[in-house]
This record gives structure tokens, sequence and C-alpha cells, in this order.
């Protein structure tokens, strides 16, 4: 199977790369800079770059043409803006033989401007892992919204949004290992 990891605003890093070895040898990276690793200097200037250059609506729209290419069983794992672009790609239906369905599982994490979408629902099993809170919404209220999507799990973890990402000042490298554990698990289940 392969995993395809769809990255967060800072795109392409080595940390990045690093977890994509870590839990598949198998794995593919898609980020809003074509792999042109960016080197940001704070996440304001990631986060700039990100909506200059791009945007979440281009940015799916990529992660969409590239699930168009694949023939083979796929494993999405997507992080803040790339958990989202899953999200927004995730109630795609196509005619064989492209069809979205080899998408097996789809696992996004702090996927915060899924709230923007809420009335999608997903054409393969995904869970969403959410951090202890959001500053600019009420986290509770977009679980709650969201508690009864079908093909849909929810999980909220004790800590901040980018607990994933080594360039994130809430990284949380006990999180980032009890996350990775999981993945590695997962995907030794799905071999």
């Amino acid at each position: 199977m392969l995993t395809i990891i769809v990255s967060d605003i800072f795109g392409r890093t080595a940390a990045l790369e690093k977890l994509a070895l870590s839990i598949s040898s198998n794995s593919f990276i898609i980020d809003p800079y074509q792999g042109r690793k960016m080197n940001f200097a704070s996440e304001q200037c990631a986060y700039s770059q990100f909506t200059k250059s791009l945007g979440l609506n281009q940015y799916s729209k990529c992660l969409n043409e590239l699930l168009l290419t694949v023939k083979q069983p796929i494993r999405l794992i997507g992080f803040s803006v790339g958990a989202a672009a899953i999200w927004n790609v995730s109630n795609q239906k196509f005619q064989a033989p492209y069809q979205l369905y080899e998408v097996k599982r789809a696992i996004c994490f702090y996927g915060a401007q899924i709230r923007h979408n809420t009335n999608i629902q997903p054409a393969f099993p995904m869970e969403l892992i959410f951090p202890k809170h959001e500053n600019h919404f009420c986290l509770p209220k977009l679980i709650k919204t969201l508690s009864n999507t079908s093909q849909l799990s929810i999980r909220q973890v004790p800590y901040l949004h980018g607990f994933m990402n080594s360039h994130s000042i809430h990284f949380n490298k006990q999180a980032y290992e009890s996350e990775i554990q999981l993945l590695n698990k997962e995907n030794s289940h799905t071999k």
C-alpha cells in the first residue's frame, strides 16, 4: 500500500521526510511547493507563503490530481492544511478507471480548516485527530457537528496544533513518538 503524506504549510522538510520513512517504506510526500524545501523562519512566514502561492483550494486540487494517477491502494496521512486538503477531496467520486475508493484510509492531524466545509461525507474511512483546543474557533462545536458523519472517527488528544511537526512551536516529542507507533502498528495490520 502506498502511503501519501500531505504536508502542512511548512511543506517538505527533513523532519517530514524522516516521518515518512519511519512509517512506510512505500511513501510519497505531496507539499504546496512542488518538493522545494522552503526553510521558513517562522509559522507566520510559512502561512504567508502558503496563502500567497497556493491556498487550500488549489492544494486540494493538486491532491485530487495526484490521486487520479495512483493505481494502487492508498493510505493518506495529512497535517493541518494537508489534513483539510484530504477532507476536501474525500467525497470525490470518479468514473472508472479512476476511483478514489482505492484510498483505504486517511488519518488527518489537526485539520482546523475542515470547519469551513463540514457537509462532506467521506467515501473512505477517515480518522480526524484534533488537538486539545484551537485558538480561532470552538473545537467542541466542530467535533459535535462531525460526530455523526459516516466513515469518520474522531480522536481528541491532549496536545496543541502542530504537535507532530518539529518546526512548530507546539511540537511534542512524546506525542510524536506515540503517534508514529500507532501509524506503524496500523501499517503492519494493512500489509
